[in-house]
C-alpha cells in the first residue's frame, strides 16, 4: 500500500505491517483514504481529529444555506381594501426575509359562486408585489379553496 505521512509527503508503497509500524512511530492512525487504487492509498493522521474537522466544515456548510420557512395569509373573496392593503403588507414582510408566502383565498357557503373574485385577487396580489417576488406556483382551485405560492425573487 501507498503511505502518505501527516504532513502529505509520500513515504512509498510499503506492505501493511511496516505502514502500521510507520503510524505508531509518529503515534497517530493509519487511515485508509483511496482502498480502489492500485495500490491502496493509506494515511497517517490523528483520526479523532480528522472527525472533528469534519462535522466542523458539516456544520458550518449547515450554517450558510439557505434556509426558508412557507408563511401563509388567508383572504376571503369580499376582503375590503384596508384589510388587503394590511396583509400586502405582511407579504412584503415575509419575502423581504426570504421566506415564501401561500395566498390562500377560502369560500365560504354561497360564496363559491364568487371564484372569479378570488381569482382576481389572487392577480392583483402577485401584480402589487411583482417587484420582490415571483409567482412559483400559478393560482390553483382545491375544493374550496384558491392558492398560490409567492416566493423571493
Amino acid at each position: 500500500m501507498r503511505v502518505i505521512d501527516s504532513d502529505g509527503n509520500q513515504l512509498g508503497v510499503v506492505t501493511r505491517d511496516k505502514a502500521l509500524t510507520l503510524a505508531g512511530e509518529f503515534g497517530l492512525d493509519l487511515v485508509e483514504v483511496s482502498p480502489n487504487s492500485n495500490p491502496p492509498v493509506c494515511k497517517i493522521m490523528d483520526y479523532g481529529r480528522y472527525k472533528y474537522e469534519q462535522t466542523k466544515k458539516k456544520q458550518e456548510a449547515k450554517k450558510k444555506q439557505a434556509q426558508f420557512q412557507l408563511k401563509e395569509i388567508k383572504v376571503r373573496p369580499k376582503t375590503g381594501e384596508h384589510d388587503l392593503q394590511t396583509k400586502l403588507g405582511y407579504i412584503r414582510k415575509f419575502i423581504e426575509r426570504h421566506d415564501k408566502v401561500k395566498v390562500t383565498v377560502r369560500f365560504r357557503g354561497r360564496e363559491i359562486t364568487l371564484s372569479g373574485q378570488g381569482r382576481e385577487m389572487l392577480a392583483r396580489i402577485a401584480e402589487e408585489t411583482a417587484d420582490i417576488a415571483v409567482v412559483e406556483q400559478a393560482p390553483k382551485f382545491e375544493g374550496r379553496t384558491i392558492m398560490m405560492i409567492l416566493a423571493p425573487k
